[in-house]
Parts: C-alpha cells; structure tokens; sequence
C-alpha cells in the first residue's frame, strides 16, 4: 500500500547513554531510521540524551531534544510537539519500555497519538514472559518447560519441580539484565531477588536449562501486509547459555541440514507472523544437536544489536527499511539500496562467511568475574568477511585490539606451561579467552572429540580451529613456499602471522605471493551472491583471481576506530562520519576501514568506499597499496589510528594532519617534558622506569602519592595514584610485564581542578572552542568525570592561562586538525596530558557550541587556514546555559571490576544536561546517568564504613537532608535509600556494599567530589 498521508510528524524515542547491551548499534539504526522518514518527507522530532552520536546532530532529524529519557520529560515533549505518532522500536530496550510507560500513562489515548511499526500488544506478547508463553503453546511451537513469577518462593518451588540447572530471565530488561543459570538454591536466591528487582514489572521466567544446545538466530523482516523475509541466518558458536552479545557468531548459519534449518525458519516466520511486527525483529531458537527437536527461546520485536550485524553482514539496511514499513509502505514497494534494481522483499544471499567475536573490558578490569553466560558483559563487537569459516575467523580475532602476542600466535602465553588435561578442564567454564585457550588445547594435542565434551561447541566449528593450528603447525615444520603461503592466506593468515612462524621479509612474501595465480583480492558486498548488478561501494578482502574493486583516484582514506570499548566508544565514529563528509564537501572520495559492525561509519551509504577490514599495519596497507591515496587521516580513530602512524609512515605513506613528529612530541614521555621545559609550561614533575627498582627511586625522589601509568594507553588503562612502596611494588609487578617494553610514566600527583580543552589549528593560529572544567578532583580519569561548560569554578585569568598555553603547545608541535589537552589548576595552571587527535568530548562540545568540529578540523586538515573557515584564533564565546556531560557505568554487568573512581577510565558511554544554572543542568544529566532524581530525593544515605567515619562528609549531608546509615556486612537491605556512596573500593564489605547496591538498582556513588557537586552545587558556585 501507499505511505499513509494521515500521518505528518513523527517522534522517535533514541536508546540514550551506552552501555553494556546498548551501544553503537542504536544509534545507527536511529540515524538510518529518521534519514529514511525525511526522504518520504515526514518531519521528524528526536528525542536522545547521548551527545556522542551521530543521531544527535543537526541534520538527522528537523528538530532534536537532547533531554533525559524519562516519562515526565516525554510527556512535556509531546505536548509541546503534538506528533501524529511514535516510533518506538529503534531505541533498543528503553525505547521499547519508555513507549509501554507512556501508553500506560494515557497521554498517547489523550493526544491520539498511535505507536507506529509494532504495536503496543504486540510488545507487551513478546517482551511479558507468560504472554510470550502462552502465545508458543498456541502456534505448537515448543519452548522449554517454564514458569513466570513474582517472587523468591514460587522461584525456588518450581525449580525443584524440574530440577536444575535452570535459567532466570527477567521481563523488558536489556543484555540478559539480572538474569541467569543457577544450579542450586543458593544461586537461585542470589540470581532470582537481582532479577526480579531489576525487572520493571518484577517479573521473571524460570526456564528448564538448555544450555548446551545449538543457539541459531533469525533476523526476520515483516511488512503490513504479512510479506515477510529472512534477512539472515545466524549460527553462534557458543551453545545455548552464553548470551547471544557475548558469544562468536557466524552468518549464514554453518552447521544446520537443510531439514532443520527449513523448520526453523518455518518457525520464525510462523512466529512474527502471529505477533503481527511491523519491521525489523529477532528470533532466537535452540537446535538439539542430537535430534531434531528445537526449542523457541525468545523474539526481541525491534531492531537489536544483531540486526545491525546482519545488516553488514548482507549489506541489507534493516532499519532503514523498518522505518520505511512504519508509514505504510510494504517490502515490495521498497527499493533495495545496494543493487537498486531489486525490492527489499528479495532475501539476501551470502558467498561469503561473516564472524563476528565481542570485545570485552577484562583487559581494563582483571580482576571482574571473566565468566560468560546468560548476562551480556561485551562492550562492543568486530565482524570479519572472509570465503571461508577459517577466513573470517582469523580476520575477527587480528581486529580485537588484545594482546598481541595471542592474536598472533594463537595461543596465550599462560597456557604454555598447562597440561592437555587443565586445559581441558579449563575450557568447561566459558570465558572471553576461551576461544584461544581452545587453540592451545588442540596445539597440546587434545581432540575435537574432547573439546567438543568439554564445551559443547560442534565438532564442525571445532575443526575448523584445527584446520588453523594444522597450518599453522606446517609452516612451523616445513620450508616457506608460494603454495604453503597461499593455502595459509586462504586460511585467513595475514604477514605478520606468517613471519611470526618464518621470519620472513614482507619482500619475500611478496615475491612469493607472485609465484601464485591466486592473489590477495577485493570482493563486493552486495545481498545477492553477485546474481544482480549491484551500486555499493563495500568490499572486503579474500584470496581470489579477480579484483572486484578498482582505485576511486583522487581519495584520502580514513581510519575507523575499530570495536567499541571503554576508553573508546561511539564518540570517535562520530568524529570518523564527520570527517567523511569534510572531505567529500571538499572535493575529494572518501575511503573508510573499519571492522566495527555497529555503527554508523560502517553503513555503506556514508563513504565513497568502504572496506571492511582489520585495522592492522598489514590490512591498511593492502588497501592503500591498491587505492594509492592521496593520503591518510588518522586524527578521528582514537588510539586505534594513532598506534598506526609510525608504521604507515615508515611505508612511505602521507599522514594528513599533525606529523608523526608532532605525535611523538606529545606521546614521548621525554620528548613532552622538553617541549614543556622549553616553552616554560607548569607541568607535575615526573619520570620513566623499566623496572622495579629504578621506579621506585624516581617514586621515592618525587614523593608520594605518584601517578603512575604504562606509555600510550587509551582511556587511562593501567593508571593508578600510589601512595607508598608496597602500593608501588603491587602496581609494577603486573604493569611491567604488560608493558611489552615500553617505559612506565611516574609523576607527582598534584591535586586541584581538573579541565581539559580540545584545539583547532592550522598549525600557525590555534581556536579553543572552549574550557570544559571537572566536577570531580585531579586523579579521577577525565571520562569518568561530570563535565561541565562553561566553567564553573574558573577565574578570567586561569581562563586565559589555559587557551595561551593551549595556544603554545599547538604551535610548538604545528599541530593541523585537532588536539586535546588536559590541566590541573592548582597554584597555578599545570600541563598533565596532550593527546594529539580527536577526543570523546568532540560531540558534546560540538553540539554545545554549534559547530562540526570535526568537519571543520578535517578542512584544516585539507589545508585551509582557521581564517578561510571562519574561525578566530583564542577562546570562543561561552553560552549563556549551563551544560553537563555525565558519565554512565555499567558495572551490574560486570561484576567484580572495581567501581572506585580512579585515573583508569570505566564508563562506557555519557550523557547530557542542560540548564540556566548549574543544579538544573546537573539534574537533567543525572535522570539517565547515575539514575537519580536530585529534584525527588528522600531516604538515607548508605555509606561504606571507611567514609562514615568522614566527619566532614557526614556533616555535609546531614546539612543537605539526608539520613546517614552506615554498611556491615550481611545487614538486612535497607528499603528507603536515596543513594549508595562507597568511594574506597577495596575491602569485602565494600566490595558487597557496592554489589548489593548494583542489584536493587539504588545509584552508586564512589567519589565524594560527585557527591558534594551534586547535591551542593551552591559550593561549586
């Protein structure tokens, strides 16, 4: 049927702040989503509050709110608006419950707004686990045995019934929150009261475990008229009891007959169907591996985080499409925008194998329960395309950004000196490392038949992994020769895993790839197995004879930032997309090479080229190598792009923007120090050590307490304030190791004010846009800290102080494009970090000062003057509001990393407040970051022993109302708590303390500046 024309304007709900279970993918599925109803011509109202998005920017929707994610604030948006409808299903699980909140609300009755796409009955019969329940046992589709309940006993009751292990799900909560396998009343009690304090309708199915069956995922599209198609079949790699974030996948699916994949197709179909979704939708089944019964375990009726994946995984926009079916239009009246010659109701077709592995934060928080398994811990993803499942494999685990020595080799270094049989037993507990810790158990000479008991991952993908170790183990034994490096590049070997075993020269690869008639190629990504003409400019590499992607000319290639991580998250892809579209502006074709199938960089709409493709030295070069660039940007990709200049530019190739030079004097411990000596910049005196004692000497001679941390880090991993030798001696024995030679940095600790600025310059003038100063002291990492703008605290004069000195260091190291610089304002105005490339506070400050940094960073980059793109060297003018970036944790999905607040960044995304003073801004920004409400605050203050014995702390917030109680260990939870602080994280108790905070969902506080700038901003001010 047509597009409805009843329908004008139309509100769209984003998912807000990222967190574990809720990143990236949102906001490329909302950005897709508004796009696609302004070019049917509806006008479109957002409503997000994460600045670091691309969904948030000027141009995605006619007007944008970036307001908390709450009913009250919904509601004063709606009566403002008055939009003819709601779409709810693209801002992940808090659209979908904020839409539930709102209809239950009346306010969508009152207004006559409708809900667009899937209906509200439809979300409530899929997300309500009884429901859900009851709808299966009427389509005769099975699920395993269950029950729903609302409390402890009922739980406990009928897991006895059909004994353990079981599984606990909680009802409309996202990444598998709260949820879990107990094998007995002790971990049901524990999983079970988190779960149903966690669940908004306190709610939770008690599910007969079928952990260790086959986990297949669909990703079904249906229209209003019923038309339906599978997009894509996935298989995980991990059985049933992994969540599905957490676990390696492939697509299509790898080990289903065709019998079985019919009926479980037939099944997802039958099922979406019955629900009646309009768009985009997942279903998740479990396949027995040892007959042919197969069990339903879920639909989520949105588009997800797979659908995101399978959206680069075909090349088929899911949510594009999805907002397209929203206003009534139905698959075949759809345009497919790869192939433009065919209709969305086409199914996509695959020659290819997709892997996609997660990315976790252990290598940031070591000492966290490593353990995988219902609740969804990764913080981000990477895909690989590759022919072959060994292909894509390998291509997925060089994109991790690990260690070095693993993804290389294999086989991590722990594991050498283990046994077959303690390996064996090893690999029985899933963790993000098993993957690996497999690899070393077959090198050890274990069988796939024993693994495959120990885990109960298929023998079919298991022998794929021997096939790698095989290969691997012949070119260990046997001459290098051109068949033996063709058939390992097959295999998804790249260079520097082939001269890991053979130390080899990249010349003598060279010339022996030229031996061969096959060759490393480019092949298209195009959702028909090249059965049509296909428009999309998206490739990724094999070994083949034909190359299928021939050089744009006139190109600057830009380096993606690879897999959301903490420390590196959504912030560096917005800059990425802006830089594209300064390039593009100015005349030039933009390349992009990323692995990260989340986001919007990766959409093959947004670049002349899109590679997708590891983001190592010998995949970057293969490309550049082809397209022979004009040169190469690596300011917008984090660390990530950084950590490739110095090779790039030892390949002779161009890095546009600031010098490899110029990065090294800012990232070179003693380089930084001479260029700050020199320009006579206050900065905290300091050092670097390669052992022990020579560190403890320098601490000894600066005094305690010191900062310390490892040399070109992200996101502050491996930073720690030390304030004696023993803290010290702890911190080195495990920082050394890792620290793969690179010196330790120690300097004095200076407390005081911390804030931070990013320049622009075209290496001769430099524009601040502005000084954003940190609720929180010095110590604490600049991404876990409340930002706030224009400053608060700050005189005209350290104002000024700050852009000279900003000014200085950008004309001493000619710095072009951008650069961010961090203070500390104590007696004076001291230097303590430049990192010379875009940071996480670009968009927020973007959108603050109403400028595209990163366009305009990229122009200067190009060559401009500050001048030709209008800008004034020196401060620019500060904004009447008052603006706030708070950070958001996920620490209940990770339980035992430490939530302290420290120089080691932990939060995984951020938000955005905005006031006429301070209080208000601060209150608009708590709403969706710590989850409080300081205008509706009553109840006690639970403090951890160590800070209640804090007389002044006590006094302060007895004087702001508050009850004080103090936490022992096992006290009954108390019922009326306003908020949890417990801001010295090492002991039992307040490791419980915290812990027990996490699972009734009070908010955690652990740094008392937070505390006191929250509730006592008068003091700031």
């Amino acid at each position: 049927m047509p597009k409805r024309e009843d329908i004008k304007k139309v509100l769209i709900i984003g998912s807000g702040p990222i967190v574990i279970g809720q990143a990236a993918e949102f906001d490329y599925a909302g950005s897709q989503a508004c796009l696609s109803l302004r070019e049917e011509g509806y006008s479109v109202i957002l409503v997000n509050s994460n600045p670091a998005t691309i969904m948030t920017d000027d141009e995605i929707a006619d007007k944008i709110y970036l307001e908390p994610l709450t009913v009250p604030s919904l509601k004063k948006i709606i009566e403002k608006e008055h939009p003819d409808a709601i779409l709810p299903t693209l801002g992940g699980q808090t659209g979908l419950n904020l839409a539930v909140e709102l209809s239950k609300d009346g306010i969508l009755d009152k207004l006559g707004i409708e809900l667009l796409g899937t209906s509200l009955q439809t979300i409530n019969e899929a997300e309500d686990r009884e429901k859900f329940k009851d709808l299966m046992q009427e389509l005769h589709q099975p699920i395993p045995d269950s029950k729903t309940v609302y409390d402890l006993q009922d739980g406990l009751d009928f897991a006895h019934q059909i004994d353990y292990p079981v599984i606990i799900r909680p009802a409309y909560t996202l990444g598998g929150t709260g949820g879990g396998i107990a094998h007995n009343d002790d971990e049901m009690k524990t999983i079970l009261n988190r779960g149903l304090t966690m669940s908004p309708s306190t709610e939770c199915l008690i599910e007969k475990s079928i952990a260790g069956y086959k986990e297949i995922e669909f990703e079904v599209m249906r229209d209003h008229h019923g038309s339906s198609i599978i997009v894509t079949g996935m298989e995980n790699f991990d059985p049933v009891g992994i969540h599905t974030g957490d676990s390696i996948v492939f697509a299509p699916t790898q080990t289903l007959t065709d019998k079985e994949y019919q009926r479980l197709r037939d099944a997802s179909l039958t099922i979406v169907n019955a629900l009646k979704i309009e768009g985009g939708c997942n279903v998740q089944l479990a396949q027995d591996p040892n007959s042919e019964a197969y069990y339903v375990i879920e639909v989520n009726p949105r588009v997800s985080r797979s659908s995101a994946l399978a959206s680069k995984a075909t090349g088929y926009p899911i949510a594009k499409i999805a907002a397209k079916i929203a206003i009534g239009l139905n698959l075949d009246e759809i345009m497919n925008p790869i192939t433009q010659t065919t209709f969305a109701m086409f199914e996509p077709a695959l020659d290819y194998v997709v892997a996609k592995i997660p990315r976790f934060a252990f290598d940031k928080f070591t000492n966290a329960d490593r353990k995988l398994g219902t609740q969804m811990k990764a913080t981000g993803e990477v895909m690989a395309i590759g022919s072959t499942i060994e292909e894509s494999l390998l291509k997925a685990v060089q994109s991790l950004e690990l260690d070095q020595q693993a993804q290389t080799d294999l086989i991590p270094t722990y594991t050498r000196d283990m046994s077959m049989g303690d390996l064996l037993e090893k690999i029985k507990t899933p963790t993000d490392y098993r993957l690996f810790e497999i690899f070393a158990a077959i090198g050890k000479g274990a069988t796939i038949q024993q693994i495959n008991r120990s885990t109960q991952i298929d023998l079919y993908f298991l022998s794929k992994l021997e096939n790698i170790l095989k290969m691997q183990q012949q070119m260990t034994d046997g001459l290098l020769s051109a068949d033996m490096v063709l058939k390992a590049r097959k295999l998804g070997f790249n260079n520097t895993m082939i001269k890991a075993i053979h130390h080899a020269t990249d010349d003598e690869l060279v010339k022996l790839d030229q031996m061969e008639d096959q060759h490393l190629v480019y092949k298209m990504v195009d959702t028909c197995a090249a059965e049509f003409e296909s428009t999309t400019p998206y490739y990724y590499s094999t070994v083949g004879n034909e190359n299928e992607s021939k050089p744009l000319g006139n190109s600057i290639v830009v380096i993606g930032a690879g897999p959301i991580r903490i420390g590196q998250g959504v912030e560096f892809d917005y800059a990425t997309v802006h830089c594209v579209k300064a390039i593009q502006a100015a005349g030039y074709n933009a390349i992009i090479i990323n692995n990260n199938p989340e986001t919007v960089s990766t959409d093959f709409s947004i670049s002349d080229k899109l590679y997708f493709e590891p983001l190592t030295i010998d995949s970057v070069m293969n490309i550049i190598n082809l397209e022979q660039p004009i040169g190469v940007i690596v300011e917008f990709g984090g660390q990530t792009a950084i950590n490739l200049t110095e090779a790039l530019t030892k390949h002779g190739v161009s890095i546009l923007g600031t010098s490899l030079h110029g990065i090294e004097q800012t990232e070179d411990r003693h380089q930084f120090e001479d260029l700050l000596i020199d320009q006579n910049i206050a900065h905290p005196k300091g050092d670097t050590a390669t052992s022990a004692p020579e560190a403890l000497e320098i601490a000894n001679k600066l005094g305690y307490p010191v900062l310390v941390r490892p040399s070109f880090v992200l996101g502050g991993k491996g930073m720690a304030v030390v304030h004696n030798d023993d803290e010290l001696n702890e911190y080195l024995i495990p920082a050394l190791k890792n620290s793969h030679g690179e010196p330790i940095l120690i300097d004095q600790y200076i407390p005081g004010t911390e804030c931070e600025v990013d320049i622009l310059s075209d290496g001769n003038e430099v524009f601040v846009p502005g000084i954003m100063e940190h609720l929180e002291g010095a110590g604490i990492h600049s991404g876990d800290s409340i930002a706030m703008y224009p400053p608060q605290t700050l005189t005209d004069d350290q104002k000024e102080k700050i852009v000279a000195i900003a000014t200085k260091i950008g004309k001493q190291v000619h710095a072009v494009g951008m650069m961010n610089i961090q203070f500390i304002v104590a007696d004076e105005v001291y230097v303590i970090e430049v990192n010379p490339r875009a940071s996480r506070t670009v968009p927020f400050m973007s959108k603050i000062a109403k400028l595209h940094l990163a366009q305009l960073a990229t122009q200067l980059i190009l060559g401009k003057s500050l001048d030709e793109i209008g800008l004034k060297p020196g401060l620019h003018p500060e904004p009447a509001k008052v603006y706030v970036k708070a950070p958001v944790f996920s620490f209940a999905k990770i339980p035992g990393a430490p939530t302290a607040l420290s120089p080691e960044m932990k939060s995984t995304g951020e938000d955005i407040g905005s006031g006429d003073s301070l209080q208000v801004a601060l209150h608009n920004a708590l709403f969706d970051s710590y989850h409080i409400d300081t205008n509706n605050l009553s109840g006690d203050v639970l403090l951890s022993e160590f800070d209640a014995n804090n007389a002044s702390l006590v006094g302060q917030l007895k004087g702001s109302g508050f009850g004080i109680q103090t936490y022992h260990e096992n006290m009954d939870w108390p019922d009326d708590l306003a908020f949890v602080l417990s801001s010295e994280d090492e002991t039992s108790d307040q490791k419980q303390l915290v812990a027990n905070a996490l699972s009734h969902q009070v908010p955690v506080f652990t740094a008392q500046d937070t505390v006191m700038g929250v509730f006592q901003p008068q003091l700031i001010k």
